[in-house]
């Protein structure tokens, strides 16, 4: 695990004891820390029994307290944990500033930090994925993998590579990227930010601010021919350069990259992959060979010609749009917990669509907003929408499940969504191939 000679002795409290929790409170344990910590759910906290002292930061006296460690889930805009710290003049902090304070205790090394409202997930694994093919130590954490206090410290060169949302970047104040990503930025998780949506932009482009002036700051600006987007790049950075990305080959041959957004993704990756000094060879063959990630336009199967894809992260219309895009002749699947009326930048692409079948809270609004564009089916459930579109769809055209809501109405989380798709799909009554 990654730990710090500085927390040795200082006291800190941390509230909330799922993933990155029960990984910050072994880290700082380790460290020779202090530590008082809690948790909601009984039976969670019972694991920390005669580690920590048990109480609830809230009624906590913090007097001599170093800092509250709190997970990103915790709203700071309504939780009391904020106001009640502050009162004591204790910082605030997540798992990421504890890293960013451990930093000069590790083997010499480079840090990538990527947000964005979508696309985060994709850039960050496929920059992970260019690191490994060129052969550089690399680990991703943050927002994707395992937390990052929980993994073994890479030898000299390494290069983390954090997915960072807004949550976690709130709760950060002297992460120094060698490398900072901004893709895009569109209306997402507003009730964090009362409804603000400079507040939530702001937060995400706290990522540059923290970072020294010579480091390298990258945001999402592509232009190219619509044909090939590689046939002309140039993202915005610090230094603004501009790259030729055609040495890298045409996006056509990047198999788990196709569609305009990941082409987008794509280049962020490519822009890293620059200001990293990676030699082109590798990053070509990383393009080429990238897998894609579970749940986001994820190929699950054919069945009698027909594609069905898993797009479960797809959890606001933005999200969903580049998947509307990326084919023709689409059963789509939408529906859940809607986070923003209407059909959003999904619109523009109805064209693709043609039939809808809506499922969880907000099928019926979508079932009316779909109906002027295609074909429509109040399916409710995830199974019924995944029974009918398999009777109805032809070879050639897809099935798409992308529901632009969160998943919370009838689902654990967007994984849990995509698993149950996959467990359908496969339960057809024809054999699948990948």
């Amino acid at each position: 695990m990654i730990t710090s000679p500085a927390w040795k002795g200082r006291k800190y409290a941390v509230l909330g004891l799922a993933r990155s929790g029960r990984a910050t409170v072994n880290a700082l344990l380790a460290a020779g820390a202090d530590v008082t910590a809690w948790d909601e759910r009984e039976e969670t906290r019972v694991a920390f029994a005669g580690r920590v002292t048990l109480a609830d930061p809230v009624e906590t006296d913090l007097t001599g307290f170093d800092g509250v460690v709190v997970s990103p889930g915790v709203p700071l805009n309504r939780h009391p944990i904020k106001p009640h710290a502050d009162k004591y003049g204790v910082p605030v902090i997540g798992d990421i500033e504890l890293f960013a304070q451990a930093r000069g205790g590790l083997p010499p090394h480079k840090v990538v930090g990527i947000t964005g409202t979508n696309g985060k997930s994709t850039t960050t694994a496929l920059t992970h994925h260019i690191l490994k093919t060129a052969g550089v130590p690399t680990t991703m954490g943050g927002n994707i993998g395992l937390p990052i206090l929980e993994q073994q410290p890479l030898p000299e060169g390494g290069v983390y590579v954090l997915e960072l949302s807004s949550y976690q970047i709130d709760l950060t104040y002297s992460l120094d990227c060698d490398v900072a990503v901004l893709l895009n930025i569109t209306p997402d998780h507003l009730d964090r930010y009362d409804g603000d949506f400079a507040a939530y932009a702001a937060s995400k482009s706290r990522l540059f601010a923290m970072q020294s002036e010579e480091h390298a700051a990258v945001q999402e600006n592509i232009h190219g021919h619509p044909d090939d987007p590689t046939d002309v790049w140039g993202p915005w950075n610090r230094n603004d350069q501009e790259r030729d990305a055609r040495p890298l080959g045409s996006q056509r041959n990047w198999p788990a990259l196709q569609g305009p957004h990941n082409g987008q993704n794509a280049f962020a990756a490519i822009e890293v992959a620059f200001q990293l000094d990676l030699p082109e060879e590798a990053v070509a063959k990383a393009l080429r060979t990238f897998p894609g990630l579970p749940h986001r336009m994820e190929r699950v199967g054919e069945r009698g010609g027909v594609l069905y894809v898993n797009d479960s992260k797809a959890t606001n219309t933005a999200a969903a749009a580049p998947a509307l895009a990326a084919f023709d002749k689409i059963h789509w699947i939408v529906g859940g917990q809607a986070k923003e009326p209407g059909l959003g930048e999904c619109e523009q692409h109805m064209g693709h669509v043609t039939a809808a079948y809506t499922i969880g809270e907000a099928g019926e609004d979508f079932a009316e907003a779909l109906t002027p564009h295609c074909a429509v089916s109040r399916c409710g459930t995830l199974d019924k929408a995944v029974e009918l579109a398999s009777q109805v769809a032809r070879a050639g055209e897809t099935v798409l499940l992308s529901p632009a809501c969160a998943s919370f109405d009838q689902f654990r989380d967007f994984e849990d969504r995509g698993e149950t798709f996959r467990i359908l799909v496969n339960s057809l009554d024809r054999d699948l191939t990948a």
